[in-house]
């Protein structure tokens, strides 16, 4: 019932519809455009055609399915909605394919929202309505007051994208950031949302952006200073990529130009040429005309005067020679050919070179190089400082040949301009002096970086009441108009605050200004000549001259003189020349004394002799002389006299081990990791102990060190280690005493049955905690025992499960067969088998407990010959029979002789004839050999046994005869004569 009127009412309305179409002329391409429709959940949309204007035409071309919305041109394409293909960018044009780009900026582009804001915690009534980005033509600008200004763009990413920028930002008194936020208002790193200082000119940002909704601010917000004036950040050629597609090319903007077809950009004209908006090739100017790159435009070029032109020293040649220079302000704009031009002056003689600036010294090729540490210069040769004294660090130039290498100069124009005049201050011999500028409002900057300040070590420990650093200058500044000179001072990267300025002339003076923080590491000094804004250069002879810079302190600095400091040595990081190695200063006079034998010297001693330390015992000091060392040799004279040697050489290696497990209050196994070194010669590798937890990695050296190690299910690392810290990092003595030094090692902590005495290693670090004012201390004995081969069986005290019980003394028991003392012949004995058939042997064996390992070895068996008692005994029986046998036939052979002596005897007393007591004449009565007895007979049975022996004791003669006293014939002769008469 209630549909007829329905449909009758539809019907009417359709009537009057048509009605009025019939009227309206049939839509011309011209008269409309196509868009495409939202995509819908399977990735598809429409293609509809939009009226230009509304009820201006009839007859508009269905919808049909338009391309996928992950569709895309490349870049120098653009998509042609009447076929919905992309097509190359006409010459003289450009697209970026999936971006958009915004280089034009005479007015704010579509879709740009900037507005200003008071800064947070101001005052809310502030007004800064009109605190926002302002479009200058080539660029757009920040506001330059106390508002917070932000310029702000959405754009809706099919897929992910970047967006890329230019930006100019030359003022740390503006704080400037670029964040995105995404369709869940999420912002940026805030880390990467800082803007870095621009040094000269345009900087480059790219960002990448994520797909769906993106919003870009870029927000600037200033901090005025009374008295200074704040520099805009400028911003320009913005590029979007990412969107689904672009309809159209752009035009190339006037001063670039785009030859071919397809261009993703569009390049700048170079110097001397200029182009219109959309053009293809860039125009020449004509001679008497000049543009700088870029120029949509020529202008006139006017005749070159004295502002055109400035002086400066050229750097030193190889023969030591500098002569001054005129130069043309780069680039040249002017004409020195036209009526009323000047020429450029003629340079000067050649002269001799100015010395290099304090600490730094002439080399071969005439150039100026810094000194090295420990050495001063007062420009022309180093000279290393004496003992006793250290260095005054720092930096002072006050000879200007060339700019040093830690200062540059640049110019600065409020309306920003393309020129590419960057000489603004000018090294002149004596001063550094400001260049004639393209306009005289520009500022021109000196500017000066630092690295910090470090108080010299003779000054560390009144800090409080030491000046960190100070710097003076000297300047001069000549004007004819209202110009300013500022110094400013940076205190962080965001920020730079004029400490001082000066209007008008001012006659040479000196400045000086205390710096208190090490973050002020970076000076300004700008001059601007007037405020008054004049496009022609009125007062370009107006200039500001500075002659001499110095800064105390300055790490990384150099010296112009040494001055004299109290310490008996050179610290960490102490500047302070020492006396050479192995002597101590004499009472702060600088006059070094040589130290005893075995001697180290330790930082922390006062002046004099007792910064001598004796080393420890059994230890001898390094070549440097500042520690003691042990090349793990040792000799021990035992209580019974006997001298024992060592060698823990296998043990010199660092070796690591664990304590048992450890538990805290929730559970969480761990354990203390200890890694040794007990010794070595110089260059060994130390022990050391890491923390791998955080980035820092922090790692600690020494002999012993500890960490705490949790096992490797906790994290994916191998194992975690962390609280590293040195146990021993010197060396004390090497002894069998249980004290030694205020160290104590008990034998209650290692109870030992064995006779052999244990070797102790006495350690001790200078780290000091609050537990341990006079640092912590190890000892580590090493007990023979040659029954344990591993080289690494360490043990902690049983009532010390820790290896400490006070929390500042460790004790470690080290077992090994390398401790035990290197065997000798002592070590051992023989033993000798009985002779079994003609052999004999000596075997070799060990004392017993053994207590020696290595040295000298067991010798092999030995195998002899030898005889047995029945040998000996027949051979006596044998030689006794033979002796008996010679005697009884000796014996006999005498006897037989004195028998026939007698014999012969008796004869030749019968013969006498007849005389009592006479015998007859004879020379000799001897026998000789071989004679035969010419009669046997001869009675000498009367004669008794020892009559018979004492005729064998007669003597014989030489001859081997036997003889016997007689008268001789010429006597028995006269005696018969003498009877006769």
């Amino acid at each position: 019932m209630q549909r007829g009127p329905i449909h009758l009412r539809h019907f009417l309305l359709w009537l009057l519809f048509a009605q009025a179409n019939a009227e309206l002329p049939m839509c011309k391409e011209s008269d409309y455009h196509f868009e495409y429709t939202e995509c819908d959940v399977l990735g598809s949309r429409w293609r509809v055609a939009v009226p230009n204007k509304a009820d201006t035409c009839t007859g508009l071309p269905d919808p049909v399915k338009g391309t996928q919305c992950t569709f895309s041109c490349s870049e120098g394409e653009f998509l042609n909605m009447q076929s919905q293909q992309c097509q190359k960018c006409a010459v003289g044009t450009y697209s970026l394919g999936t971006g958009e780009a915004f280089d034009e900026w005479d007015s704010l582009p579509s879709g740009f929202v900037t507005h200003g804001l008071p800064t947070n915690g101001w005052d809310d009534h502030t007004d800064c309505s009109n605190s926002t980005w302002t479009p200058k033509g080539d660029y757009i600008a920040s506001n330059t007051d106390e508002c917070t200004a932000t310029l702000s763009y959405a754009v809706s990413l099919k897929k992910p994208g970047t967006v890329a920028f230019e930006y100019f930002y030359p003022d740390n008194s503006i704080y400037f950031e670029f964040y995105v936020q995404n369709d869940q208002c999420q912002s940026t790193d805030t880390e990467s949302r800082w803007m870095k200082i621009s040094e000269s000119n345009f900087s480059k940002y790219r960002a990448e952006l994520n797909s769906g909704n993106n919003v870009l601010y870029w927000r600037t917000t200033a901090y005025t200073l009374q008295g200074s004036a704040v520099k805009p950040v400028l911003l320009r050629n913005i590029a979007i990529s990412g969107v689904a597609y672009t309809s159209e090319c752009f035009h190339c903007k006037p001063g670039t130009y785009s030859a071919k077809a397809g261009s993703a950009h569009c390049t700048p004209c170079p110097a001397e040429t200029y182009s219109n908006k959309g053009a293809t090739v860039c125009h020449q100017c004509e001679q008497d005309k000049y543009s700088v790159a870029g120029s949509g435009s020529c202008k006139p070029r006017p005749a070159c005067t004295n502002s055109d032109y400035f002086y400066t020293h050229t750097p030193c040649d190889s023969e030591g020679k500098t002569q001054l220079m005129y130069k043309w302000i780069e680039p040249k704009i002017c004409s020195d050919t036209v009526e009323g031009a000047v020429k450029l002056p003629a340079s000067g003689e050649k002269q001799t070179c100015p010395p290099c600036n304090p600490g730094f010294f002439v080399t071969n090729s005439s150039t100026c190089e810094p000194c090295d540490d420990g050495f001063y210069s007062n420009g022309t040769a180093c000279t290393k400082c004496p003992s006793g004294t250290e260095p005054v660090m720092g930096l002072e130039y006050k000879w200007w040949n060339t700019m040093p290498s830690n200062m540059k100069s640049s110019i600065f124009r409020r309306e920003f301009s393309e020129s590419e005049h960057s000489t603004a201050w000018e090294v002149a011999g004596e001063y550094v002096y400001t260049t004639p500028g393209d306009q005289d409002t520009d500022y021109l900057m000196l500017m000066l970086n630092v690295p910090g300040y470090r108080l010299p070590q003779s000054m560390a420990k009144d800090s409080e009441r030491s000046e960190l650093s100070r710097i003076t200058f000297v300047f001069e500044t000549t004007c004819t108009a209202d110009c300013k000179f500022y110094f400013l001072a940076g205190y962080n990267q965001w920020n730079n605050n004029v400490v001082e300025q000066w209007k008008g002339s001012n006659r040479k003076q000196s400045y000086s200004y205390l710096i208190q923080s090490n973050s002020t590491t970076s000076f300004t000094w700008t001059f601007q000549r007037t405020e008054e804004l004049n496009m022609e250069r009125k007062y370009s002879a107006d200039a500001a001259k500075i002659f001499s810079i110095h800064i105390t302190n300055v790490i990384g600095g150099v010296a112009s003189q040494c001055r004299r400091c109290a310490l008996s040595y050179a610290k960490a990081g102490s500047a302070c020349v020492p006396c050479p190695p192995g002597h101590y200063m004499v009472n702060e006079t600088g006059v070094c004394k040589s130290c005893p034998p075995n001697t180290f010297i330790r930082a922390d001693q006062p002046v004099g002799e007792a910064a001598c330390v004796q080393c420890g015992p059994n230890t001898q000091r390094n070549k440097a002389h500042t520690a003691c060392l042990s090349d793990c040799a040792l000799d021990v004279q035992t209580k019974g006299g006997a001298l024992l040697h060592y060698d823990f050489s296998p043990l010199s290696n660092v070796t690591g081990f664990h304590s048992s497990p450890r538990f805290t209050s929730k559970g969480l196994r761990y354990f203390n990791h200890f890694n040794l070194g007990v010794c070595g010669k110089e260059g060994r590798v130390p022990a050391a102990c890491v923390d791998n937890v955080t980035e820092s990695r922090r790692e600690v050296k020494g002999y012993i060190c500890q960490s705490t190690v949790v096992p490797s299910d906790i994290r994916s690392q191998s194992m975690v280690a962390t609280q590293p810290f040195i146990i021993g990092d010197s060396l004390i003595g090497v002894t069998t005493d249980t004290t030694l030094d205020s160290i104590s090692s008990p034998k209650w902590l290692f109870p030992s049955a064995s006779g052999l005495p244990d070797v102790i290693f006495y350690y001790k670090s200078s780290e000091t905690t609050q537990a341990c004012k006079q640092g912590r201390s190890a000892t580590v004995r090493l007990r023979c025992n040659p029954t344990v081969t591993a080289e690494d069986h360490i043990t902690l005290p049983s009532n010390c499960s820790e290896g400490t019980c006070d929390g500042c003394t460790f004790h470690f028991l080290w077992q090994s067969q390398h401790a035990c003392p290197l065997c000798t012949k002592n070590h051992y004995r023989e033993i000798v088998s009985a002779c079994i058939q003609g052999i004999q042997r000596t075997t070799y064996v060990w004392q017993l407990p053994l207590q020696c390992y290595g040295g000298e070895s067991l010798p092999a068996q030995k195998v002899s010959a030898c005889v047995t008692l029945d040998f000996w005994l027949k051979f006596g029986v044998s030689t006794g029979t033979i002796a008996a046998v010679l005697l009884i036939s000796i014996s006999c052979y005498f006897w037989k002789k004195t028998r026939k002596l007698q014999y012969k005897y008796t004869k030749l007393m019968m013969s006498s004839e007849g005389r009592e007591c006479e015998l007859p004449t004879a020379d000799s009565c001897a026998i000789m050999e071989g004679e035969d007895a010419e009669d046997d007979l001869m009675d000498l049975t009367k004669k008794s046994f020892f009559t018979k022996i004492k005729s064998f004791s007669r003597e014989r003669t030489s001859d081997g005869f036997d003889s016997v006293p007689l008268k001789s014939s010429s006597r028995r002769q006269r005696e018969e004569d003498s009877d006769d008469a």
